[in-house]
């Protein structure tokens, strides 16, 4: 194909025929209940080889960020583990045949990672079934918004920071032992770590806290030839959004306040977390690459 024959991909279109409407579920959500249904890059990521023989725990891999990071790692040539909560089984056996149809294991590790003794597990049992381990995806997160600081929920704030954050630190703890120089940990931040929203200030708090962890860890694990990096969402379509994460009100046209106008997909999230998770970056030690299509961060 002539250079004048080619097409290009217009970002403001992409995905334009899945349009958010608002809908409910209850916790946690379900991708396979999910209307309109998310793109995970099932039909469409296609690998390069960058991950040949990589070994990976994905945290949250049933549906979402988490399953598009599954897909495209085991489409790099990389065996991973899925943890998510027994709830959510029908969605992980639905990515965990996606990567097994690529001829990659997938180890599916359903359990709380509220549960320090799940979190050990976890990791042991990840290991185990990969024979190895040597990236790391701290993605899993719990979001429920509240209309005013005043009804915030101090049951739900318990279970916001242990997710988001106890159990990224139990993890990724239990995980040091088994990586070694050129392992990666990757940690899914979001664009509420730089502009909060009101109605989900436990959520953004913790999404500051994970900027501020990634990058002090880093420092730390750099001499041993362990990259820590993470990655910062915009609005993106997943169960997590109609499991009460988002006010009703707020889903049809949700995330057309980004500069693209609209919402991001599963699927063009997981680039950044090949890439971080690859020997190309090499050099990116302590970074947050946003992935917000548009909005004014550091």
């Amino acid at each position: 194909m002539s250079p004048d024959q080619l097409t290009y991909d217009n970002p403001v279109e992409r995905h334009s025929h899945i349009v958010p409407k608002a809908s409910w579920q209850p916790l946690p959500g379900l991708d396979a209940k999910l209307d309109p249904k998310a793109d995970h890059g099932e039909e469409t990521y296609r690998g390069l080889g960058r991950l040949p023989g990589r070994k990976a725990l994905i945290t949250g891999g049933d549906s979402g960020i988490g399953a598009a990071v599954a897909i495209a790692f085991a489409r790099e040539g990389a065996d991973v583990a899925i943890s998510y909560l027994p709830e959510e089984q029908v969605d992980a056996d639905a990515i965990a045949a996606l990567v097994r149809a690529e001829g990659r294991t997938c180890v599916q590790l359903p359990g709380d990672i509220r549960d320090r003794e799940f979190c050990r597990k976890l990791v042991a049992d990840a290991v185990e079934g990969l024979g190895g381990l040597d990236i790391l995806v701290n993605n899993a997160a719990h979001q429920v918004y509240h209309q005013s600081f005043d009804e915030l929920d101090e049951d739900d704030l318990e279970r916001t920071i242990k997710t988001n954050l106890y159990a990224m630190n139990w993890i990724t703890r239990d995980a040091l032992p088994h990586l070694s120089a050129g392992a990666t940990i990757i940690n899914s931040t979001s664009v509420q770590g730089y502009n909060p929203s009101p109605q989900i200030i436990n959520y953004a708090s913790t999404k500051f806290a994970i900027n501020g962890f990634t990058k002090a860890l880093a420092h730390d694990l750099a001499p041993r030839g362990i990259r820590v990096n993470a990655v910062a969402p915009g609005p993106v379509w997943t169960p997590l959004q109609v499991s009460d994460g988002q006010p009703s009100s707020k889903l049809d046209g949700f995330g057309s306040s980004s500069w693209l106008g609209r919402t991001s997909q599963p699927v063009e999230q997981a680039p950044a977390y090949v890439f971080l998770a690859s020997p190309e970056s090499s050099f990116i030690v302590g970074e947050v690459i946003n992935v917000n299509g548009g909005a004014n961060v550091p």
